[in-house]
């Protein structure tokens, strides 16, 4: 990747290649960070999200600053907003506005690839305050966290698709 012009974007062609990008996380469920915000100037990041079979990605959440687009690259996953529950597989493209109470999961046997499409950028870096080592994050402190990036949590609704579907969280 080449540097970053005076507009804060790539200075150059930007090619994250099949095996590269930066990955935090931990086995199960896991980050690859494909375009974050001071690439793109603040308008877009992407991320992959790798998560084991029958996995809770996040707990129930609302975001007030973005919109999130989907894009299964791999696996099934199953999906939840406002109280709708869905699947999809590779191909299909789910919608997040913001503002809406929303999660997923790993709803197959195989493992699950997403690109996650966040509009305007800037929610990833949550992502990766959530991968430092020694985060601990329980559902008393992870919502002061979570705020800190205009987003919402709601354990009390999480706990209940966790155990209808088997989820490991």
């Amino acid at each position: 990747m080449n540097g970053i012009d005076d507009n804060g974007t790539p200075a150059g062609p930007h090619v994250v290649r099949a095996g590269q990008g930066d990955v935090t996380g931990e086995p199960g469920l896991l980050d690859r960070y494909l375009i974050e915000s001071q690439v793109s100037g603040g308008r877009v990041a992407i991320v992959e999200h790798i998560v084991n079979p029958r996995t809770l990605a996040a707990p129930m959440h609302r975001h007030s600053r973005e919109d999130e687009y989907t894009f299964v690259l791999a696996g099934t996953i199953g999906f939840i907003e406002e109280g709708v529950e869905i699947t999809a597989t590779p191909g299909d493209l789910l919608a997040k506005p913001r503002g809406r109470w929303h999660t997923f999961w790993n709803a197959g046997d195989d493992e699950l690839r997403v690109l996650e499409i966040i509009v305007p950028g800037g929610l990833e870096a949550l992502f990766r305050r959530l991968a430092e080592p020694g985060g601990g994050y329980s559902p008393d402190t992870l919502p002061s966290l979570a705020a800190e990036y205009g987003a919402e949590l709601d354990f009390e609704a999480t706990m209940p698709l966790v155990e209808r579907h088997g989820l490991a969280f």
